[in-house]
């Protein structure tokens, strides 16, 4: 009877140990991956949309750690929902900017609330388009080369 119940707490231990959770810096670990796959899908994505080199010059993204990360995907979701034509680079973004939320609650980052939609009625759609598209590109290049921000708030 002994030798059974010895049998059942040893089986019962490798059945704990082979279904046990993450811990947490094994979960930050595959959430940062995932960010970083994400990202790379959606700059093939952006090449794949074979625009012409576009001349127009954005400003350097700035890369402080998740809760500016988050705040800047936000604003690109929203520019990017302007355009119905780019919905696979929205859906990625929006995507990417969750999970970077979320990477940055588990982490107990401060957030800044989601920006407001506004409306941007251009003049030139085509050119706010390609300057949507080269905002998205420079942000998520300059994001990859950074990844290490992606560990702070």
């Amino acid at each position: 009877m002994r030798n059974i119940l010895a049998l059942l707490c040893v089986f019962l231990m490798a059945a704990h140990q082979s279904t046990s959770l993450l811990t947490k810096g094994e979960s930050i670990r595959n959430t940062i991956h995932n960010i970083v796959n994400i990202a790379q899908i959606t700059l093939v994505h952006i090449k794949k949309l074979k625009l012409l080199a576009s001349p127009i010059g954005v400003p350097p993204p700035s890369i402080l750690g998740l809760s500016n990360i988050s705040h800047e995907l936000g604003v690109l979701d929203i520019e990017l929902q302007q355009h119905p034509f780019l919905i696979q680079i929205q859906a990625d973004v929006s995507s990417l900017e969750g999970r970077v939320r979320s990477l940055a609650f588990s982490m107990e980052c401060p957030l800044k609330p989601k920006p407001a939609v506004q409306m941007n009625e251009s003049v030139f759609p085509e050119s706010h388009l390609y300057m949507t598209v080269t905002k998205v590109q420079h942000y998520l290049e300059e994001l990859l080369l950074n990844k290490g921000k992606l560990k702070l708030c």
